[in-house]
C-alpha cells in the first residue's frame, strides 16, 4: 500500500491496484475510487511507490509499471527477471529489488524515458529496501546516504550511495519483509515470524 495525496493506493493478489478516498462520514471513512480496468498487471501486485508525480508498481510478473496522475500506464520497465519485491523512490532515481537477486537503480533520461541506470548483484533474492539519510559528522563530510537491503539469506546489508560500498550487516532468524524508518536514525524490521524489531544505525 502507498498513501498519495490524500488517496490510499493497495495492490492485489489478482494483479489490479485498487484505491480510496478519506471521508468525514463516521459510517463510511473510506470511499472506493473508480480505477480503471486497464490499471492492472499479470501478476500479483507487491509493491507501490509514489515519486516525481507517478506511481510506481511492482509484480511478481517481473515487471514494473509506471502510472501518471490519470493512472494512464506511461511505462514498462522490465528489467528484472523474477518478482519485483520493492520499490523505493528515492531524489530522482527509483530503485527497485527482486527475487532474481539484483538490485537496479532507474533515472529518468533526457528525452523523458525511465532507463535502467546500475545494477548490483546480490547473490540472494531482494525482499525490501528502504533507504536513510545519516547527516555528515564534520563540515568537511557530505551527509550519507545508506540503502537497507533484505535478503532471503535473513540478513539486511547496508550499503553507501551511489557506490554500493557494503557499510554492514546483521542478521535475524527469519528473513525481512519489510524496513521502514523511525525517528532519530532508528530502524524497524518485519521478518517472517511476525516479530517486529528496533535498529539503530552505527554507520
Amino acid at each position: 500500500m502507498t498513501l498519495v495525496n490524500g488517496t490510499l493506493f493497495a495492490g492485489t493478489q489478482s494483479g489490479q491496484i485498487l484505491a480510496w478516498k478519506a471521508s468525514s462520514e463516521e459510517a463510511n471513512p473510506f470511499i472506493p475510487v473508480s480505477v480503471p480496468s486497464s490499471v492492472t498487471h499479470e501478476g500479483a501486485v507487491v509493491c507501490l511507490c509514489y515519486g516525481g508525480n507517478r506511481l510506481f508498481s511492482g509484480s511478481l510478473d517481473s515487471s514494473i509499471k509506471v502510472w501518471d496522475e490519470n493512472l494512464q500506464c506511461v511505462a514498462t520497465l522490465k528489467g528484472h527477471s523474477d518478482g519485483v519485491m520493492s520499490l523505493v523512490f528515492w531524489g530522482y532515481y527509483l530503485l527497485s529489488c527482486s527475487l532474481d537477486g539484483t538490485v537496479k537503480i532507474w533515472a529518468t533520461s533526457q528525452g523523458g524515458q525511465i532507463e535502467e541506470n546500475y545494477t548490483h548483484k546480490e547473490g540472494h533474492g531482494v525482499l525490501a529496501l528502504n533507504g536513510i539519510t545519516l547527516p555528515k559528522k564534520t563540515d568537511a563530510e557530505a551527509d550519507q546516504n545508506i540503502l537497507l537491503c533484505s535478503c532471503n539469506d535473513n540478513s539486511v546489508r547496508l550499503y553507501a550511495l551511489p557506490s554500493f560500498e557494503e557499510k554492514g550487516r546483521f542478521f535475524t532468524r527469519q528473513e525481512v519483509r519489510t524496513i521502514q524508518k523511525g525517528p532519530g536514525g532508528l530502524i524497524f524490521t518485519g521478518d517472517g515470524a511476525g516479530r517486529t524489531t528496533v535498529w539503530k544505525t552505527n554507520v
